[in-house]
Parts: C-alpha cells; sequence; structure tokens
C-alpha cells in the first residue's frame, strides 16, 4: 500500500500545533478514495458526507470465504487522569504500518461521546500528528448512531412507565382487549412480537379470545415492580443534575410518581448490544432479550414483552452498520460503537473488526483499542468480546508513559488541569524503575492469554534517555515481546515504525492459542473472584445487596454469562489512590447488575457514576465556530 494514492506525506511543524490545527491542516481525501483501497465498491457502502461512509453489513456476506488479517489489541497502563495515549499509539501505529511498511491496515475505534469532548477530557480521536480526519466530524455528531441508541433507549423507557401506568387502572380483559383490538372485519389477533411473549409464558393458542382467564392474566398483565426497574433514560451530555430525578408529577400521571434518573447515552445497553452484535438477526435478539427489572413475582421483563423490540431494532438499523473514516496519512478507519469502558466492555464493535480483518486479508492489520488500563479494557476485551466474536488476537500492545510510571513509583498526584509537579519534568530514574511493578502486572495478566505483548512507550520531550531505558529493561524482564520507544505524536506514522516491525514480529510469532481467565460454566462468584485475582486482590466480599442480586440471577439463568466488572480506572484496586501494584486487599462488591441484551453481568465495585458530570471549566470554553471559514477551532 505505500505508493497507493490515498497515502500523504505529513508536513510535521515543531512544536506540534493543537490538535485542531493539525487536524485542519491536512485537507481529507475524499471517502469514496479510501473505500476504494481496500477494494470496497460503491454499492457496499452510503456515503453521509464527503469525508465520511457507512459500510454496509452486506460486505461480510462477500468476502466469507476469505481469510483474515492479523489481530491486534491496544491497551494500557493503569493511566494518569491526562490518560496516556493510547488512542494517539493505535492511529500513529497504523499510520506506520500502511505508510511506511506497505501493509494493508484498518484501525477500530470507538466513538468518541459528546459528554467527555464538551465536559473535561476533550476528544478522542488520537493527538498531535496521529489522528483521525475530519476531527470535528469525528468528534460531534459522526453518522449519528449516538443519537439512535438515544432515541432507542428513551423509547423503551417511555415504554416501561406506560405499561405501569395503564396496567394500574385496567382490569385484565381490558388490557388484552387493547392490546389485541379489533380489525374493520371485527376480528382479534396477535401482533407478530406477542408470540415471543406466548411462547415464553409456554402458551401456544393463537387467537386472543381462546385465552382462559389465568392465560389472558399471564400474557396481558407484566405486573412490573416498580422497585426493581433498572432502565433509566440516557442523553449525550455531561449532566450532573439529572442523574436523580423524579418523574410523573404531571397531572394526568394520576399520582403514577416516581424516582429514577439519566446515564450518559454510551453507558446505555443498547450501546453494548451494538458493540457486541454480530449480525442484524443477532441485534434484533439482543434487543429483545434486555431486562428492564422484574414482576412482583420475581420473573425477568424484557423488552420484548413489552412489544418494542422490534421498534428498537428498527431505530438501530442504520447504526449497526460501521462509519469509515481516515487518519492524518490517509490509511482506513472504521469507527463503531462506544461503550463506556468502566461499566460496560469499552471495546468498538465486533461487526467492524470482523469487516476490517476480512478486508485486510493475510498478511494485513487490524488494531483495535480497548478502553482504559489493560486490568479494565483488554480483559473485557478478551474475555467478552473475543467470546462472543470468535477472533483470536495474536498480539497485545500496552502504552505506558514515563509520567505514568513515576506517578506508580511514588510520584505526587497528576491532577487534570494542574500543572505537572517537577518530579514528572526531571529525570528521576529511581522512580520510574519503582514505578514498573505496575506495567510488569499488566504484561503478564495480558501474556496469561496467549498473546505476545508489545509495550509502547508514548515518548515525551521531557523524558530522558536512561529513564526510557529503565522502562525498557523492565518490559522486557517481565515477559514483553519487545518494548518500543514511539514518537507518533509528533512525527506522525514515522515516529512508530519501530512498533510497527515490532508488532508485526510478534503477531507472526504466536504459538499459544487464546485462553480465557475464567470457563464461563462457573459461578457467577467464582467468575468475579479470577478477576479480582488478575487485580492483586487476596478476596471478595460481597455486600448483602449483591449477595440477593448473585441468588436473584444464578436462579433466572443468567450465572452463565462473562462478568464486566465497573471498577476505578485509576487503579488494580477498588481504591484510586493505590498506585503501583497492590496486593492483598479485599475487593468490595456493592452491588450486581445484568445487562442480558448485551450478554454480561456486571458487579460494581466502589462507586461508579453512569452520569458524569461538568467540571467549573469545562471544554466547551474553548469550541467555536470560524464563522468566515465554517471551520471547528478550540477542539482537543
Amino acid at each position: 500500500m505505500s505508493s497507493s494514492k490515498t497515502l500523504r506525506k505529513l508536513q510535521v511543524v515543531s512544536p506540534v500545533p493543537a490538535d485542531i490545527d493539525v487536524a485542519n491542516s491536512v485537507q481529507p481525501l475524499h471517502i469514496s478514495e479510501i473505500a476504494n483501497e481496500l477494494n470496497l465498491s460503491p454499492n457496499h457502502y452510503d456515503l453521509y458526507g464527503k469525508y465520511k461512509a457507512k459500510v454496509l453489513l452486506s460486505v461480510l456476506d462477500e468476502v466469507e470465504g476469505s481469510k483474515d488479517g492479523y489481530y491486534v489489541v491496544v491497551g494500557g497502563i493503569t493511566p494518569t487522569p491526562l490518560g496516556e495515549g493510547k488512542s494517539t499509539t493505535t492511529v500513529g501505529l497504523c499510520q506506520a504500518l500502511g505508510a511506511f511498511l506497505d501493509k494493508k491496515v484498518v484501525t477500530c475505534l470507538r466513538q468518541p461521546s459528546q459528554g467527555p469532548t464538551f465536559g473535561i477530557k476533550g476528544g478522542a480521536a488520537g493527538g498531535g500528528y496521529s489522528q483521525v480526519i475530519p476531527m470535528d466530524e469525528f468528534n460531534l455528531h459522526l453518522t449519528g448512531d449516538i443519537h439512535a441508541i438515544t432515541a432507542a433507549n428513551n423509547l423503551l423507557a417511555a415504554a416501561i412507565d406506560t405499561r405501569i401506568f395503564h396496567e394500574s387502572t385496567q382490569s385484565d380483559k381490558a388490557l388484552l382487549n387493547r392490546l389485541c383490538p379489533p380489525n374493520k372485519e371485527g376480528k382479534r389477533s396477535f401482533s407478530n412480537i406477542m408470540f415471543r411473549r406466548l411462547k415464553k409464558l409456554g402458551i401456544s393458542k393463537t387467537r386472543p379470545e381462546e385465552l382462559t382467564p389465568q392465560e389472558v392474566k399471564k400474557f396481558a398483565r407484566l405486573d412490573i415492580d416498580p422497585d426493581s426497574l433498572t432502565w433509566r433514560r440516557v442523553m449525550d451530555v455531561n449532566d450532573r443534575f439529572l442523574r436523580k430525578i423524579t418523574i410523573g408529577q404531571g397531572p394526568e400521571e394520576k399520582g403514577m410518581v416516581r424516582e429514577t434518573g439519566f446515564d450518559i447515552s454510551v453507558a446505555s445497553e443498547i450501546m453494548a448490544v451494538l458493540a457486541l452484535t454480530t449480525s442484524l438477526a443477532d441485534m434484533r435478539e439482543r434487543l429483545g432479550n434486555m431486562v428492564i427489572g422484574n414482576s412482583k413475582a420475581g420473573d425477568p421483563v424484557t423488552a420484548d414483552d413489552l412489544g418494542v423490540g422490534g421498534a428498537l431494532t428498527v431505530l438501530m438499523k442504520d447504526a449497526i452498520n460501521p462509519t469509515l473514516m481516515q487518519t492524518l496519512e490517509g490509511t482506513p478507519v472504521l469507527v463503531h460503537a462506544g461503550p463506556f469502558a468502566n461499566i460496560a466492555h469499552g471495546n468498538s464493535s465486533i461487526v467492524a473488526d470482523k469487516i476490517a480483518l476480512k478486508l485486510v486479508g493475510p498478511g494485513g492489520f487490524v488494531v483495535t483499542e480497548a478502553g482504559f488500563g489493560a486490568d479494565i479494557g483488554t480483559e473485557k476485551f478478551m474475555n467478552i468480546k473475543c467470546r462472543y466474536s470468535g477472533l483470536t488476537p495474536q498480539c497485545a500492545v500496552i502504552v505506558a508513559t514515563i509520567r505514568a510510571l513515576k506517578m506508580h513509583g511514588g510520584g505526587p498526584e497528576v491532577i487534570a488541569g494542574k500543572p505537572l509537579d517537577h518530579a514528572y519534568l526531571n529525570e528521576n530514574v529511581a522512580l520510574v524503575e519503582a514505578g514498573c511493578v505496575n506495567l510488569a502486572r499488566h504484561i503478564s495478566n495480558t501474556k496469561a492469554y496467549g498473546v505476545n505483548v508489545v509495550v509502547a512507550v508514548n515518548m515525551f520531550s521531557t523524558d530522558s534517555e536512561a529513564e526510557l531505558s529503565a522502562v525498557r529493561n523492565a518490559a522486557l524482564a517481565a515477559g514483553a515481546y519487545d518494548a518500543v520507544i514511539c514518537t507518533h505524536h509528533a512525527h506522525g506514522g514515522k515516529g512508530a515504525v519501530d512498533l510497527g516491525i515490532a508488532v508485526q514480529k510478534a503477531c507472526e510469532n504466536v504459538t499459544q492459542p487464546l485462553r480465557f481467565l475464567y470457563p464461563l460454566d462457573t459461578g457467577i462468584k467464582e467468575k468475579i473472584e479470577a478477576i479480582a485475582g488478575s487485580y492483586g486482590a487476596s478476596g471478595v466480599e460481597y455486600s448483602e445487596q449483591a449477595e440477593k442480586q448473585i441468588e436473584m440471577y444464578s436462579k433466572q439463568g443468567f450465572s452463565g454469562l462473562p462478568i464486566c466488572m465497573a471498577k476505578t480506572q485509576y487503579s488494580f484496586s477498588h481504591e484510586a489512590s493505590k498506585k503501583g501494584a497492590p496486593t492483598g486487599f479485599t475487593l468490595p462488591i456493592r452491588d450486581v447488575r445484568a445487562s442480558i441484551g448485551a450478554g454480561f453481568i456486571y458487579p460494581l465495585v466502589g462507586t461508579m457514576s453512569t452520569m458524569p458530570g461538568l467540571p467549573t471549566r469545562p471544554c466547551f470554553y474553548d469550541i467555536d465556530l470560524d464563522t468566515a471559514t465554517g471551520k471547528v477551532i478550540g477542539l482537543s
């Protein structure tokens, strides 16, 4: 691909300008050119403007017989609140593989949420000379997938409260008559989706009038227990004041008041479903199987019980197609799904990875990123995503920075928005070496899956040769296949060529099959304890609420699902302040919840917020539009 017309040579400037300025300095190619390089014909994609296209799932049918390329996941060490450049490294590595090493490559990334973009973290397109462009479109509405998720999620929320309302005011017979209204000939019938509920109830009758009074009650009355409801409304901005709200205060709601709240859209189970689905039919089943709470008898109530699974699928029918974009150096990117990395599994979609692996073919590379540190993102990538996809990665990259390693070695607290302490700006090899215990545990945990591990040290201008050498030595001693110093932020793909070579060798020399951390057929507690052991915990403590939920999910038949831990990303433990590689602690499980449609049980470790708040000075202060040129300014 090095002679490809889509690849472009970057004119790098030092010091590196602001991300949006770098992004705006490069004119993106028409997306049809990027598609053409992947052998996608115009009937394989729908254009969304000049620089984005939706790749249609039908591509998978056409390439079904072809072989996959190499599969690489990028994780990181336990980060500082500033982030260590995982997205930037993912993009830089792909630019190196495509623009300098003559490889077919596709980058697979999550779609950013507008919450962080306007809040505290800024955008997620990478940084410096390793970015996805157009950067403003990537970070804002893109092709509307998050808006579709928001609409679907809130339609289900409306259906829940409406059903509780109508059941409270009607008899069983009246409910049945309204659910199955007569047609023009005066005959009543079940709609197609109702047969799903009838089958679940063990009722094989095909006409409403055949139901006995007892069957009418079972079919028409969901009898939802409001105290058991787990489904909340969502929106894609950070709004702390919607974390807890009271609904039903209008005079027409007849006193049906209850407490609920909003999550951010990327925390919706529908987002996790999108990321883990494998086909349109599979997505339809997952959406219908989502459990919103229980009946008063303790039975799970699903979206299909409410009759809304089909409508949710209709709202999501375009969102299932990944969005094609490009990097600064003209290599292709598939952007798809963006599940929360500490509540959900924090990985982009299975369908994007599957399409990409076929498009690059044998000898090509698909590089995807797993959210947060490897203890969360890479663990969930392996144990949840790879289980559902059936795909096997050959290499895992772990991104490290001198800054983060110094913090893990006992350096002062790193706070977003505040200047770094001098310890982080001056040479201190001993501090770096002390912090490498964190890197070493991430390496050993990740190697246990049977993949080769390559450490990418994301270099900053303040890093010294001695510090970088100390990290490389520690990584190799801990069992890394290789450890490479990278300057892709400052130099683009050219600064990650050594990383690309190391990743290629690691992929070509895998000797073991993929191994999971736990088998699915053990109990919920056994799986939780296996993951806790990988964190360094000596035991697990369950709250009364957690015990109750584990018992209920086991009784309902959900104990065979994988586990998705909701835990702080700032420590292996449950306490963000515990740096390095803590051991001997007891991991407290506060609650256990389930995303049945997505296909995982998620234990809550400590307090996890599903709706972030805005800081005193959010990123939106810097974001504006140049009205003369129409260009977005100030995005970071």
